[in-house]
């Protein structure tokens, strides 16, 4: 079926017709990626924007809103992907284009990854396949787009987990590509991690009874001490020995070793999801940087290692949690570990969350 016909039920137009007798559509494109590709087919553009206007993401909500309340609003797969998608987009362009140039704008939405919002209340895929009428209906042929480096990503995350059960869903969408990441300053990474090693030498103080180690102490992580959020400021200015409290923040000492990991430091390893840090050694790693952090000449690992960690990690905390739900044994797998690994690489790229969003309110859906 053609895009035209597909789109508006109509037959293809009269390539003899001249310009002013094509018929115009508004089209409203949600491109995923950092910088969206040029629109080289003939249009009228009427807006553009990206993250660096605040009134995108607001925006984005409205559209997210809108999506979720679509017919009866049931969370369905299409829905979902759907959801996730515009949670993750970059840039939205509004332009108008002539319906006899509908082949090049699936071509534009395949490599700009976007999806259409179109004037009858649709989201459409590149093909212009509904992905999500303004009824709540889906064309089951519709798909929401993904990043060819990602879909190969996840095909290898699935071989590295084959064997642990229970095993993900195949409905499961993949993370990122390295077209839409956008991570963290190397800098603020490492302020980061600092922090996340004071909390934890701090927690496992109140836990044991026994003074901080280096790592806790505000002389000896200056940096780190410097860099507490608001909710880990509240955790270790309250009083009394909460020990539940106490023992859970012990656990962000893997955090921190899944950021420092991602900036290259030598003894910070995320290899084995079953086996703790020792933190004495990594603190050893890190404990110059600690004192002259500002000046620090760290960067992070490449992007294609990170998005390989974070989209391992993602399906290892899916296993984890319906094990948990399930009351089924974890085989290679810590769930405390990955759960913190998870919260870390997720708010080093911006995944899962809205753009900006802090550490203290960095969520881990899965």
């Amino acid at each position: 079926m053609s895009l035209l016909k597909r789109l508006l039920g109509k037959a293809e137009p009269d390539r003899t017709q001249s310009p002013d007798a094509a018929e115009p559509l508004l089209v409203n494109a949600y491109s995923t990626l950092r910088v969206a590709p040029p629109l080289d087919v003939l249009h009228k553009p009427v807006g553009r924007r990206d993250l660096s206007d605040p009134e995108l993401a607001e925006h984005l909500q409205g559209f997210i809103g809108y999506v979720l309340g679509r017919g009866d609003g049931q969370m369905t797969a299409a829905r979902y992907h759907l959801w996730r998608h515009v949670q993750r987009v970059h840039n939205h362009l509004s332009f108008e284009v002539a319906t006899h140039d509908l082949a090049g704008i699936e071509i534009w939405g395949r490599v700009a990854n976007a999806v259409f919002f179109l004037p009858d209340g649709s989201v459409r895929a590149p093909d212009m396949a509904v992905i999500l009428s303004a009824n709540g209906d889906s064309d089951p042929s519709a798909a929401v787009p993904y990043q060819e480096d990602a879909v190969k990503r996840r095909q290898r995350t699935r071989e590295t987990l084959a064997g642990i059960a229970p095993q993900p869903p195949v409905s499961i969408p993949p993370a990122i590509g390295e077209a839409e990441l956008v991570l963290h300053s190397p800098q603020d990474v490492l302020r980061r991690a600092l922090a996340l090693f004071y909390v934890a030498a701090q927690a496992q103080a109140r836990s044991t009874g026994m003074a901080a180690i280096p790592a806790g102490q505000r002389k000896q992580n200056p940096v780190g001490a410097a860099a507490i959020t608001p909710v880990e400021k509240t955790f270790l200015e309250a009083r009394g020995s909460d020990q539940d409290a106490a023992s859970a923040m012990t656990w962000r000492y893997e955090a921190a070793n899944t950021l420092l990991w991602a900036l290259g430091i030598d003894a910070a390893d995320i290899g084995n999801s079953n086996r703790m840090i020792d933190v004495d050694l990594l603190w050893s790693s890190a404990k110059a940087l600690a004192l002259d952090g500002a000046t620090a000449r760290v960067q992070l690992r490449a992007a294609g290692e990170i998005l390989d960690a974070l989209d391992r990690t993602w399906l290892e905390h899916w296993i984890v949690r319906q094990a948990r739900q399930k009351d089924m044994p974890l085989d290679r797998l810590n769930g405390d570990i990955v759960m913190e690994r998870h919260v870390a690489l997720n708010w080093l790229t911006n995944f899962q969350n809205d753009f900006g969003t802090s550490w203290d309110y960095t969520d881990t859906p899965t």
